[in-house]
C-alpha cells in the first residue's frame, strides 16, 4: 500500500526530459501556446452552443453564462498556469499529480486524460467530417452513404473523411512540432478571422428591442428520472431551472465544455523553450482571448435575431439568413469546417504526450517512450493512438460518450487544483516563475465550482466514467504499479 502513494519528486521528472532517447525538442513560444490554446477551444461551441443555449436556456443573459464559465474556468487555468511554470514536464494533470499526490492518482488521472483526449478527438472528427459533406452538397457533390458513417447509412457505414483526417493530422504531429504550430497557426489565423467577420458584420444589424429581456423569467423544468437525470437531481432533489437568474448558471453548466482544451497547452510544457515564463501566458492568454469573442458572438446573435426564434443546428448561419445575408452562413460552415481541424490536432497532441509521460515512467510499456531521433517527435504513440482514434471516428456513432470527455476535463481540473494546495505545503521551497493567487482561496473555489458542473452531468456519464477507472485501476495492478521506474524510497530502477 505505500507505493500506492508515492511521488515523484519535481527535480527527477525534470532530469527524466534529459534522457537522449526520451528527450522532446523544444521549439515553442508563448505565441505557439496561445495560438495552440485559441486553436482548440474555439471549435463547434461558438458556432452552434451559443443560439442552442440563448433559446432553450437563458435568453441575452447567455453572454453572462459564458462570463460565468470562464471565471470557473479562469480558476482552473491558474493552478494549471502554476503546476507547468514549476514541472515544465510533458502530461499536464498527470505529471502534476505524480510529483503531489502520488502514483496511483496520477495513473488514475492520466488514464482519465487518455479518455478524454481520444473521444474528444473523435467526437470532433466526426463534426468536422459532418460540415464538409454540408458544404460538397451545397455545390453539387455527395458522399455515397456507406462512406459518411454510421449516423448517416442505413447499414454499414464508415466515416472515411473523420479516418482520413485523423491519419493525416498524427503524419503531421509525427513530422514535428513546430510543424504542427504553423499549420495550427494558419487554421487559427482563418478560424479567427471568420469569427471576427461574425461579429462585425452581425453587430450592423442588432435590434435593442431582441435584448428585451436580457434576463428572462424563471421557467422549472420537469424533474428527470433514472439515469439521464443529473445527478445533483437523484442526490438531492434539486430542479434545474431554465432562464431567470439560475437559468444563467444552468446555461454556464453547459456553455462550459465550449472551453474545453485550454488545460492541452499545459501537455506542451516540455517542448516550451521558455516554460516558466511561456506556460502561463500561453494559458491564461488563450482562456482571455476566447471568452471575450464568446462573449461578444453571444451578445450579436442574441441581438440579431430574438432568442426564442434561434436556430438551434446552425444559430449564427440562420441569423443572417434571418438580416437577409445568406452569404455569411456559407463563410461560418467554412470557418467551422477549418476551424475544427485544429481542435481535433490539439487533442490528439496531448494525448500523445500523456501517453509518453506515461511510458517513460514505466506506468505504460517503456517501448512508447523513445522518441523520433530526427524529429524529436514521440511518434510511436502517436502513430499507435492516431490509428485507434481514426478507426473510432469512422466506425462509431459516439455522440452519446461526448460527455464523458466534460467529466474527464472537470476531474482533471478537481485534482490539479487539490495539487496546488498539496505541493505548496510539502515543497514550500520549490521556485515557482508563476504562483496562483490567493492559495488556498483560488483552488478550493476551483475544485467547488469543477464539482458542482460534475454533478449536472447525467447519472449515465458518471456510471461510464465508473467503468473506464475500474478498467485502469485494474491495469495499473497488474502491470503499472510492478513495472513503475520509482521504488518504495523515491529512487530510479534500473531501465532496461
Amino acid at each position: 500500500m505505500s507505493t500506492l502513494f508515492r511521488t515523484k519528486t519535481v527535480e527527477q521528472s525534470i532530469r527524466d526530459t534529459e534522457e537522449p532517447e526520451h528527450k522532446l525538442r523544444k521549439s515553442l513560444s508563448a505565441l505557439d501556446l496561445t495560438v495552440f490554446g485559441v486553436g482548440v477551444i474555439i471549435g463547434t461551441g461558438i458556432f452552434v452552443l451559443t443560439g442552442k443555449v440563448a433559446k432553450e436556456t437563458a435568453g441575452p443573459a447567455t453572454a453572462l453564462a459564458f462570463v460565468a464559465a470562464g471565471l470557473v474556468c479562469a480558476l482552473a487555468a491558474l493552478c494549471y498556469a502554476e503546476f507547468a511554470s514549476t514541472v515544465p514536464v510533458a502530461g499536464s494533470a498527470y505529471t502534476f499529480s505524480y510529483a503531489s499526490l502520488g502514483e496511483l492518482v496520477a495513473w488514475t488521472i492520466g488514464w482519465d486524460l487518455i479518455l478524454e483526449f481520444a473521444l474528444g478527438t473523435a467526437v470532433v472528427a466526426v463534426g468536422w467530417s459532418g460540415y464538409v459533406r454540408s458544404l460538397m452538397d451545397n455545390v453539387g457533390w455527395t458522399m455515397p452513404e456507406a462512406l459518411s458513417g454510421p449516423d448517416v447509412a442505413d447499414g454499414f457505414g464508415f466515416d472515411i473523411l473523420a479516418f482520413v483526417l485523423v491519419l493525416l493530422l498524427t503524419v503531421i504531429l509525427v513530422f514535428g512540432m513546430k510543424l504542427s504550430a504553423r499549420v495550427t497557426a494558419v487554421v487559427v489565423a482563418i478560424k479567427v478571422t471568420v469569427v471576427l467577420i461574425v461579429i462585425i458584420a452581425g453587430s450592423f444589424f442588432i435590434d435593442a428591442d431582441n435584448y428585451k429581456p436580457f434576463v428572462p423569467d424563471a421557467v422549472k423544468q420537469p424533474a428527470g428520472a433514472g439515469l439521464d437525470a443529473p445527478l445533483v437531481q437523484l442526490m438531492f432533489g434539486y430542479e434545474p431551472t431554465n432562464f431567470g437568474v439560475m437559468g444563467i448558471f444552468t446555461a454556464a453548466s453547459v456553455v462550459f465544455f465550449a472551453f474545453i482544451g485550454f488545460d492541452v497547452v499545459a501537455t506542451a510544457a516540455e517542448e516550451t523553450r521558455f516554460p516558466q515564463r511561456d506556460m502561463p501566458r500561453g494559458i491564461l492568454g488563450s482562456l482571455l482571448i476566447c471568452t471575450v469573442l464568446y462573449v461578444a458572438v453571444s451578445l450579436v446573435v442574441t441581438g440579431m435575431q430574438h432568442y426564442s426564434e434561434l436556430s438551434v443546428s446552425a444559430p449564427l448561419a440562420d441569423a443572417f439568413k434571418s438580416v437577409g445575408h445568406p452569404f455569411y452562413a456559407g463563410v461560418i460552415s467554412f470557418g467551422a469546417a477549418v476551424g475544427l481541424t485544429t481542435v481535433c490536432m490539439i487533442l490528439l497532441l496531448g494525448q500523445t504526450r500523456v501517453f509518453f509521460a506515461m511510458s517513460r515512467d514505466g506506468l505504460l510499456p517503456r517501448f512508447f517512450s523513445v522518441t523520433h531521433p530526427r524529429f524529436g517527435t514521440p511518434y510511436r504513440p502517436t502513430i499507435l493512438l492516431g490509428v485507434v482514434i481514426a478507426v473510432i471516428a469512422g466506425f462509431t456513432s459516439i455522440n452519446e460518450l461526448a460527455t464523458l470527455v466534460n467529466i474527464g476535463t472537470l476531474f482533471a481540473f478537481v485534482v490539479v487544483a487539490l495539487g496546488v494546495l498539496v505541493l505548496r505545503r510539502t515543497r514550500p521551497d520549490l521556485h515557482r516563475a508563476f504562483r496562483t493567487p490567493w492559495v488556498p482561496l483560488v483552488p478550493i473555489l476551483s475544485v467547488a465550482a469543477s464539482v458542482w458542473l460534475m454533478l449536472n452531468l447525467p447519472a449515465e456519464t458518471w456510471v461510464r466514467f465508473g467503468i473506464w477507472m475500474a478498467i485502469g485501476i485494474a491495469i495499473y495492478f497488474l502491470y503499472g504499479q510492478k513495472h513503475s521506474r520509482v521504488n518504495e524510497d523515491g529512487e530510479r530502477k534500473p531501465v532496461s
